[in-house]
């Protein structure tokens, strides 16, 4: 099925651009969510202003993106989870804790530009890959280490110690009852 495309669909064309689509995805998800229409010459010339606009735009964000990439070229974010002994996380790390991670450092980062094949779910580092889009995508190193940074806490037994090393806990507040 032939369709003139409304907005820009990701892996499949631009604004204006005629597509041939199998019919259950046009009646099903294009034609509905109006990002798609028949391609009759009324609609291609109604749709010519908003592809140049289109067009304008795209090639804004293109050059937004590449000056990203260019920058984030040698990132390494570091992100803490909790995890048994053996290193297998209690949860996992998803799109949206890398890209959190690198908003946090600055980098405007979507979790949909995150591309993982998998959560991740061990103490490890990995190569990340960022897609901003088809033609602009970059590695990033993710280490993913033990919350707290390893540190073992102190046994309850050892008050003395505990309260040397700054861990005493504070005197409960105690109620007092006006009766």
């Amino acid at each position: 099925m032939r369709l003139l495309l409304l907005e820009d669909v990701r892996k499949l064309g631009h604004v204006g651009d005629i597509v041939e689509v199998k019919s259950g995805y046009a009646r099903n998800y294009l034609l509905p969510q109006r990002l798609g229409a028949e391609p009759t010459e009324v609609n291609i010339k109604a749709i010519e202003e908003k592809r140049k606009i289109a067009a304008a735009e795209r090639s804004k964000r293109l050059k937004e993106f590449s000056e990203l990439a260019e920058r984030m070229k040698d990132v390494s974010i570091t992100i803490e989870a909790v995890a048994n002994p053996e290193g297998t996380l209690y949860g996992a790390v998803r799109e949206k804790d890398i890209a959190d991670a690198l908003h946090a450092q600055g980098f405007p980062v979507r979790a949909e530009h995150v591309l993982l094949d998998a959560p991740i779910r061990t103490l490890d580092n990995r190569v990340v890959r960022l897609e901003f889009t088809e033609e602009i995508t970059v590695p990033i190193k993710v280490w993913v280490v033990r919350e707290g940074g390893g540190t073992d806490e102190l046994p309850a037994a050892e008050p003395a110690a505990r309260a040397e090393s700054g861990f005493a806990p504070e005197p409960a507040a105690e109620d007092e009852d006006e009766t």
